[in-house]
């Protein structure tokens, strides 16, 4: 009969064997395929440095910023440009890339290579559930074709729901009638209560109102309002996707206490939806995302899912796009004049019929999508996300001395890419590229080093719904105000970031209402 060290020793040695024949078998593939080895950023073993410099980043808000210092960083000790490369976190290694070839091989030409992964699942899913940001595969297809027929262009473009929201955002928007000038005036707030209520209006069939709650209230929500969860919970999500493996970390009381707030919510929404179906009622006499997706399920837990998962999208793109957007105005004044002129030209002053705002006339103003485009460059609203290798693959390029090596990558490696980075690279877009000019968009076509709304088979569904709703609030604003002023303009720009990004301090500006 064998011993217990005989048989712990021959275990360590099949486990050895295993691992020497796997570590051949992808050199192998790796010799194959041409693949070279990649630089690595400094750090210690464990990567515990990193894990501290994001920590702190983050503090500082300058997240963002610090992918590009760290491409720099690499690039300056190889003596190159490099735009991929290695980089460990609290023991995990991920790849790093800002190069548009390799993007446009994850997200579309190797995409049946690449998966949203474990990570992805583990941080977003007690808030989210199974639904198009937390799935793959044969889930995500399901997901993907439940949602698509509901993003068509007539169901995106109910501009009366939208006025009656923007409205609201104009009673929160105070002038004095003596100078014509606003008090000091934090629009973020404002922008954030008016997409929550409009996306809700739009999904749910009914507004969470917290616009109308915060001008009850002296301009704040109070405690326990589903749009302070709701925001709540996407911060502790952004918190567990820092932690990598240790995610669980993250969790605590305050967590799932507001996660199961914003599951109350949706759930007695969705619950009086099935009810109404099942009693026969007629569908509400606007379109109402969650009528037509029961359309196709009734599994409330399924719907609740799809329905976060579209609300994160449609919420939280708009916000941000309308946040950064207001501030390049207020620090760009001769961009605002122009852009004002235009509006005033293709749609006339705020107290016009509102006709000529339409999806159409909104998607061929070239100065405001010009404007749009610039702004979704600078300040893409994802400005970092991730990929898995669901088997073993390679990127197109990054390895070798050059950098033009293919680059290996073992079943559930992690890749990392920038859209924030990619979309400010000097070699690509000029010396000038970290400053906003709407003008570099005349006349220029762009691919995969432009896509602040993704691409390939996971491209945004949501993409022409922010777009219509951010140039529309655009377009009523400056129909509106004739003049604008950053309250502080020598402040450095901040950056905000949870699933995504926003300017970290308020944005507060003046504004001046045309006679």
């Amino acid at each position: 009969m064998l011993s217990l060290f005989t048989v712990l020793a021959l275990a360590a040695c099949l486990l050895i064997l295993q691992h020497l024949r796997s570590s051949w078998i992808r050199a192998r593939k790796a010799h194959n395929w041409g693949c070279a080895s990649l630089p690595r950023y400094p750090t210690d073993i464990i990567g515990i440095g990193t894990l501290r410099e994001t920590l702190r980043a983050d503090k500082q808000g300058t997240i963002p910023t610090l992918l590009q210092d760290r491409v720099e960083r690499v690039s300056a000790l190889e003596k190159r440009a490099v735009a991929t490369f290695r980089m460990r976190q609290m023991g995990r290694e991920n790849i790093f890339t800002c190069d548009p070839v390799n993007v446009q091989a994850m997200l579309a030409t190797k995409f049946q290579d690449f998966e949203l992964g474990p990570i992805r699942r583990h941080t977003l899913y007690p808030m989210l559930g199974l639904g198009i940001f937390t799935s793959d595969g044969e889930a995500w297809a399901h997901s993907r074709a439940l949602l698509r027929p509901q993003f068509t262009r007539e169901r995106v473009s109910d501009l009366d729901l939208e006025e009656r929201h923007v409205q609201q955002a104009m009673r929160a928007i105070s002038v004095d009638p003596a100078t014509r000038w606003t008090s000091d005036t934090d629009i973020q707030s404002i922008f954030f209560r008016l997409t929550i209520d409009s996306a809700t209006e739009f999904l749910f069939g009914e507004s969470s109102d917290s616009q109308a709650e915060a001008l009850r209230s002296g301009g704040k929500l109070p405690p326990g309002h589903f749009s302070g969860n709701f925001d709540r919970s996407q911060w502790y999500v952004a918190q567990r996707a820092r932690f990598e493996k240790l995610h669980w970390l993250v969790d605590n009381k305050e967590s799932r206490y507001v996660v199961q707030q914003v599951h109350a919510y949706v759930d007695r929404l969705v619950n009086a939806a099935l009810k109404a179906a099942a009693d026969g009622k007629p569908p509400s006499p606007n379109y109402v995302f969650l009528e037509a997706l029961a359309a196709t399920t009734q599994d409330p837990i399924e719907l609740r899912s799809q329905l976060l998962n579209v609300l994160l999208a449609a919420r939280d793109t708009t916000a941000s796009l309308l946040s950064w957007s207001i501030l390049m105005l207020a620090r760009h004044p001769a961009v605002f004049q122009r852009l004002r002129g235009t509006i005033l030209t293709n749609f006339g002053s705020y107290t016009s019929r509102r006709g000529s705002i339409t999806f159409a006339s909104l998607k061929s103003c070239r100065c405001l999508q010009h404007f749009m485009n610039e702004v979704l460059r600078l300040y893409p609203s994802v400005p970092i996300n991730r990929r898995i290798a669901s088997h073993d693959t390679f990127l197109p390029q990054g390895g070798g001395p050059d950098g033009k090596s293919p680059v290996y990558l073992r079943a559930g490696q992690s890749v990392v890419y920038s859209p924030f980075v990619t979309q400010r690279r000097k070699d690509i877009w000029g010396e000038d590229a970290d400053d906003f000019n709407p003008d570099r968009w005349v006349d220029r076509r762009v691919g995969w080093e432009y896509f602040p709304f993704n691409g390939g088979p996971r491209v945004c569904l949501g993409q022409q719904f922010a777009l219509t709703e951010a140039g529309y609030v655009l377009v009523r604003l400056l129909q509106r105000f004739d003049a604008i002023e950053d309250v502080h303009p020598a402040k450095d720009i901040k950056f905000g970031l949870t699933l995504t990004v926003i300017p970290s301090d308020p944005v507060t500006v003046r504004l001046h209402e045309a006679v």
